[in-house]
C-alpha cells in the first residue's frame, strides 16, 4: 500500500506543478500583451536618417 500512496502524492504534486506553470504562463503573457499595446512604434523617416558610406581605406561603413 505505501507505494500506491507515494504514487498518489506524486500525481497530486505533479498536477499542482502543472497548474502553477499554466497560471504563470498566462500571467506573463498578459503582461507582455499590455506592454505590446502600450509601446507604439513611431515610423522613422528614412530620408532623414544618415546614410552609411564605405571607407575605401579601411572597408568600414561610416555615416556620411
Amino acid at each position: 500500500m505505501p507505494p500506491l500512496i507515494i504514487f498518489a502524492l506524486g500525481v497530486v504534486g505533479a498536477a499542482a506543478l502543472v497548474r502553477w506553470c499554466v497560471k504563470e504562463v498566462h500571467r506573463v503573457n498578459s503582461e507582455l500583451d499590455e506592454v505590446r499595446t502600450k509601446a507604439s512604434v513611431e515610423p522613422h523617416d528614412r530620408d532623414a536618417m544618415p546614410k552609411l558610406k564605405r571607407d575605401p581605406e579601411t572597408g568600414e561603413y561610416r555615416p556620411g
